[in-house]
C-alpha cells in the first residue's frame, strides 16, 4: 500500500494544485483519467510531478472526427512523461428511450471502463473542478432534484472494487487555465465542448459567466450549498438506517410499523432501501400517493411499484423488493457434487456416507418449477398435501411460489417431491447423517 502523502519527485507547479495531488487517500495503484483535454492533461502532469508510479487512463468514445488524433495525442504525452497508459474504445448507444442523450450514454460507457479497469484498493484520479461542480448543481436544479443530487459530486466515492478521487474540487477553471497556459502545456480540445446543443455545454457557456460577473462568489457559494445538501443528505440516510432496524423483518418492511411513519419519513426509508441493492429509484411523479396505495389497498389487491431491474411489492402486512429473477424453462438433473444454479437459489448434492459411492448413486433427481397441482408427503405414514395450500400457510408470497426450485427423485414409475426450495426437505436428505447417504444443501441468496 502507498500513502499519497509523501512527495517522491521535486515539483515547479503552484502548490495549490500541487498539495491536493500530492496528499491522498492510501492507495495500490494511482491512475489517472486522461481525456486529452487540458484539465486532464495538467493533472496528469502534476501527478507525473509528484507520485513515481501512475497508469493513465484514456477512453476512446469514438463520437468525434478527430478521436484517433486524440488517443495518439494522449500516447505521445504519456511517452514523454513515462507513464504507461491504458486505452479503451468504447461503443456508444444511446437508450432506446432517450433518457439521458448522448451526454448520459457516453458518461456511463465511460465509467463502465473504469469500474472495470481499477482494482481493488486502487485510486483513480479525475481533473474535475469547481466550475464543474457549479454545473452539476445547476443542471441537477433544473431537473428537479433533491438533496442527493444537489450535493453535487463527492471528493471522493467507491467505484467498482476501487476509489474515485477529485482532488481539484475547489480549484476553479480559470485558475487552471492560468497555470497551464504559463506552463505551455499542450492538450487537445474536444469539438463537442463548444456546442451549446449539449445542456452542460449551455450552462457552461451561456449560463455560468453571466452568474459569476454579477456574483463573483458564486463557486464558493454553490460548493457551500452543495455541502449543507450533503450533510442533509447523510442525515436522511442515517434517519432511515434507524427506522429500518424498526420496521424490517427478515429483509422487508412490516407494514404496521410502516404505517406509523409520516409520508415524508416513508418516502426517505424506501428510496434508502432501493438504494442499498445497487438499483435507480423509479421516476415517479407521486411517491407519497404510490406509497399510500401500497398500504391502504384492499387486502385483493396486489399493488405494485415497478423499476428498473425489480418491484416494490406487498403481500400480506410486509412490503418486498423483489428482483426480476429468471428461472430455466425446463427442468434440469442434479448430479452428485455438481451446483445448480436455479434463479436466486444454488443446489448441490453430496455423498455424507461410505455407501453413497459411485458405485452406489442416488435415484436420478430433477430441479423443477411449479407446474400446478402438486402433491407433497411431508412423512412416509402421513397424508399428502396440496402444495399450493401449503405454500400459502407458509406465507410465502404469490410471486416466489413460481420461482421456487421444487426437487424430485424418481423411481421407476415414482416421481417424489423431496425438496421445496430451502423451505423443506425430506429427511431422507437432509441432516448430518441422511438415510439415504446423500445430503441435499439448497441455499439462497437473499436481498440484504
Amino acid at each position: 500500500m502507498k500513502a499519497g502523502g509523501n512527495t517522491v519527485r521535486e515539483s515547479g507547479w503552484p502548490s495549490d494544485l500541487l498539495r491536493p495531488v500530492s496528499t491522498l487517500p492510501v492507495f495500490s495503484r494511482l491512475w489517472v483519467a486522461f481525456s486529452g483535454g487540458l484539465d486532464s492533461a495538467l493533472l496528469l502532469h502534476v501527478a507525473a510531478s509528484c507520485h513515481s508510479e501512475i497508469t493513465a487512463l484514456h477512453v476512446n468514445h469514438q463520437l468525434q472526427p478527430n478521436h484517433e488524433q486524440t488517443e495518439q495525442f494522449c500516447r505521445d504525452v504519456c511517452a514523454k512523461l513515462g507513464v504507461p497508459i491504458v486505452v479503451e474504445r468504447v461503443e456508444v448507444t444511446v437508450a432506446e428511450n432517450g433518457v439521458g442523450g448522448l451526454e448520459e450514454a457516453a458518461r456511463s460507457a465511460r465509467y463502465q471502463v473504469f469500474k472495470k479497469q481499477v482494482g481493488e484498493n486502487e485510486l483513480l484520479l479525475m481533473a474535475h473542478h469547481a466550475d464543474d461542480q457549479a454545473e452539476t448543481v445547476l443542471f441537477r436544479l433544473l431537473r428537479g432534484s433533491g438533496v442527493n443530487g444537489l450535493s453535487g459530486m463527492p471528493r471522493s466515492r467507491s467505484l467498482g472494487r476501487g476509489q474515485l478521487y477529485r482532488p481539484w474540487l475547489e480549484v476553479g477553471r480559470e485558475r487552471l487555465e492560468e497555470v497551464a497556459g504559463a506552463s505551455s502545456l499542450m492538450w487537445v480540445e474536444d469539438p463537442s465542448n463548444a456546442s451549446q446543443v449539449f445542456d452542460r455545454n449551455y450552462l457552461r457557456h451561456a449560463v455560468l459567466p453571466g452568474l459569476k460577473a454579477r456574483w463573483p462568489g458564486l463557486l464558493r457559494r454553490i460548493a457551500h450549498s452543495a455541502q449543507s445538501c450533503r450533510d442533509s443528505e447523510i442525515l436522511n440516510q442515517r434517519l432511515a438506517e434507524l427506522q429500518w432496524q424498526a420496521c424490517s423483518d427478515s429483509n422487508r418492511l412490516k407494514l404496521e410499523s410502516f404505517r406509523k411513519l409520516s409520508p415524508l419519513e416513508r418516502r426517505n426509508l424506501v428510496r434508502w432501501w432501493i438504494h442499498q441493492q445497487g438499483w435507480v429509484l423509479p421516476a415517479l411523479s407521486d411517491w407519497d400517493q404510490a406509497l399510500s396505495d401500497m398500504l391502504y389497498a384492499g387486502k385483493d389487491r396486489a399493488p405494485e411499484i415497478r423499476g428498473d431491474g425489480f418491484s416494490l411489492r406487498r403481500y400480506r402486512e410486509h412490503l418486498y423488493l423483489v428482483p426480476d429473477t429468471g428461472v430455466p424453462d425446463q427442468s434440469v438433473d442434479l448430479v452428485p457434487g455438481q451446483v445448480v444454479t436455479w434463479g436466486s437459489w444454488r443446489l448441490k448434492l453430496e455423498a455424507r456416507s461410505q455407501v453413497a459411492t459411485s458405485k452406489s448413486p442416488p435415484p436420478p433427481i430433477r430441479v423443477s418449477t411449479r407446474q400446478g397441482g402438486e402433491r407433497v408427503r411431508f412423512n412416509a405414514s402421513g397424508h399428502s398435501r396440496a402444495l399450493k395450500t401449503w405454500l400459502q400457510e407458509q406465507g410465502v408470497p404469490p410471486w416466489e411460489r413460481a420461482l421456487l426450485p421444487l426437487v424430485y427423485r424418481q423411481w421407476p414409475g415414482i416421481t417424489e417431491l423431496i425438496a421445496i426450495g430451502d423451505l423443506w426437505c425430506s429427511e431422507q436428505y437432509s441432516g448430518s447423517a441422511p438415510a439415504t447417504g446423500w445430503r441435499l444443501i439448497v441455499e439462497r441468496n437473499l436481498i440484504e
